[in-house]
């Protein structure tokens, strides 16, 4: 059973590859207050250190990540 994490913003990112993952999430950020989360799932398996990455280098937070199957789901808290 998987534990439910609220989000604000939900981005189906499916089938889309590198560099587009990255763009739509840093899009969707901006679209949410400071302190509210973007759910995003993704097939690209590159979005495992992309997502990280870039929110560590934009400083926002990766609050959770989880894999089932060939879909990856993470939750990005707003943090600036």
């Amino acid at each position: 059973m998987t534990e439910q994490m609220s989000s604000n913003l939900v981005l189906n990112l499916e089938g889309l590859l590198c560099p587009l993952p990255i763009v739509r999430v840093s899009q969707a950020i901006k679209q949410v207050e400071i302190g509210q989360v973007v759910e995003a799932s993704a097939t690209d398996p590159g979005v495992m250190i992309d997502i990280p990455a870039w929110a560590k280098t934009t400083g926002n937070e990766v609050l959770k990540t989880q894999k089932e199957g060939k879909v990856i789901r993470f939750w990005v808290k707003r943090n600036k």
